[in-house]
């Protein structure tokens, strides 16, 4: 597809994920919510589990979205910052690989970056390799109130997504959506801003 072309791509059917809370002692895995869109239609919800502090969140986005009814729909992947359940760090590349869809990352703040490399370095198992992911991938963007970071989109296609979808407050509705139903798994009852 000629970049031209790729410019002209708008992408209306996309998937938002985020984690539930969890509590930063527990051992074992987190639940992961998935919320699907047509637009601005919700059309459904997936829910997996990744492992805390692990790193096979992008085999297990990936087995959510492609094993789902919504496999063939979906466009866009969406994700509520580069990590889940603590510091299971998205392989973005594998993820995108393996769906073959474009994938957008995004943040309400710029993130420390020494700050996580250095908690990756001390605290976390295969800190290293998680640390080399969040690098290749390159420093966050800022986009409009938010932070982004993106694969096998432009920044203007990045920005199009992101005025479609934020129209609640600066984060899009498919993580915005992710994030209440993920509160709820967890508590029983959403709780904390979108």
């Amino acid at each position: 597809m000629g970049q031209s072309r790729m410019a002209e791509k708008r992408y209306s059917n996309v998937i938002g994920f985020d984690d539930a809370p969890f509590d930063r002692d527990e051992t074992g895995r987190v639940k992961v919510v998935g919320t699907v869109y047509a637009g601005l239609r919700f059309d459904g919800v997936l829910i997996g589990e990744v492992k805390k502090d692990g790193f096979d969140a992008a085999e297990r986005l990936a087995a959510m979205v492609s094993e789902s009814r919504f496999a063939g729909h979906i466009q866009m992947v969406m994700l509520q910052g580069i990590a889940l359940g603590g510091f299971n760090v998205v392989d973005v590349f594998e993820l995108y690989d393996r769906l073959g869809l474009p994938v957008l990352v995004v943040a309400r703040k710029q993130p420390d970056m020494e700050k996580i490399r250095n908690a990756l370095d001390v605290h976390i198992e295969q800190g290293n390799r998680k640390w080399r992911v969040i690098e290749r991938l390159g420093a966050m963007e800022a986009l409009g109130a938010v932070f982004v970071q993106r694969l096998g989109l432009s920044r203007e296609q990045a920005a199009w997504v992101m005025a479609r979808f934020a129209v609640h407050g600066h984060i899009p509705e498919p993580l915005r959506t992710a994030h209440i139903i993920a509160g709820a798994l967890s508590c029983g009852h959403s709780h904390g801003s979108a």
